[in-house]
């Protein structure tokens, strides 16, 4: 018999489904679903698994006593300042409904507030808490009210905070997944042997960026008025969009150029060369061309890998 908890719209992700689905069992028999914490990297799926776990706890859920099922909220923590916000603005006027809210970017809580939700989150065997805040005391019911949290920076959240959690985390998507994740959101189109495959391999390995390549397909198809993405198309997609192999932007590109000029370049000296902050070379550059291989940091300094001297080669001969 098919397992119901599935996520069969979701693909990829099959560790990260198999403990959402653990845990959506023990709410359909306890009514209660514990704290969650989605990690993996931006475009990963956080909040889609998280919106699909919601959506399922809402259908396999009872009615409340106004007949409705569990509400679904989205929160950018980035915009709540301190408690007095947490509580006037999310908490309290939904203190007479049965919700499900999923703070999104955990990692930029400011301290108060994972104070006041430590509290508010604090385990026990009743799976209720109470929380007072001025005049108001607001109390807690897990199995009417259940919180779920996603970061891209687990390190930067207050260990507290994930020990009152149950981590999930996210994988790593393989070209294969990724092809079908743009075919996914290509309802009715086809695509020409081996160009979904090619496609994957430029998205960066990033499902949203899987699902924005679909839709600029979606909106070429349209306007060349066909439904089948042939070769001959890619190559002129390619270029007006002026994908790069692996989809490397023109920064990555000018790192790549600049660790061919000199050995065991520093930090410093890619900053001064392409005109950016050394944080800003590291966070945004550096990693991706690591985690593609294409660059290596030692001791010594950083150097380009024969892979990234290869790949470097290849953008130079579509650019000339």
């Amino acid at each position: 018999m098919k397992d119901k908890d599935t996520f069969e719209t979701v693909i990829g992700q099959s560790a990260a489904k198999k403990k959402a689905s653990f845990f959506l069992n023990g709410h359909k028999a306890t009514g209660v679903m514990p704290h969650l914490m989605w990690i993996a990297g931006k475009g990963q799926g956080k909040t889609t698994l998280a919106r699909e776990v919601a959506k399922k706890m809402m259908a396999s859920g009872e009615s409340d006593r106004f007949g409705k099922h569990k509400k679904y909220y989205e929160v950018n923590c980035s915009t709540i300042k301190n408690v007095k916000q947490l509580v006037n603005q999310i908490l309290l006027p939904k203190r007479e409904e049965e919700y499900t809210i999923l703070f999104d970017e955990a990692s930029e809580f400011p301290k108060d507030v994972t104070m006041a939700l430590l509290t508010i989150l604090n385990p026990n065997k009743d799976n209720r808490t109470s929380f007072s805040y001025d005049e108001y005391t607001l109390d807690f019911d897990f199995s009417r009210q259940s919180f779920m949290f996603a970061t891209t920076e687990a390190q930067q959240v207050f260990h507290a905070l994930m020990d009152r959690t149950e981590r999930i985390d996210l994988a790593d998507y393989s070209y294969s997944q990724l092809a079908r994740i743009i075919a996914l959101h290509c309802e009715g189109k086809s695509f020409a042997d081996g160009v979904l495959e090619e496609m994957a391999t430029v998205v960066r390995g990033n499902a949203r960026g899987a699902a924005k390549m679909a839709t600029k397909v979606g909106t070429f198809l349209a306007s060349k008025r066909k439904n089948t993405f042939t070769k001959k198309h890619w190559e002129e997609f390619k270029a007006a969009l002026s994908i790069m192999p692996l989809g490397l932007n023109e920064i990555e590109i000018q790192i790549l150029r600049h660790l061919t000029e000199k050995k065991d370049c520093s930090l410093t000296f890619l900053a001064a060369k392409t005109g950016l902050t050394k944080s800003c070379v590291q966070k945004d550059f550096e990693m991706y061309l690591q985690k593609m291989s294409l660059m290596e940091i030692t001791t010594a300094g950083r150097g380009i890998t024969a892979l990234g001297q290869e790949t470097l080669a290849k953008v130079e001969k579509l650019t000339s």
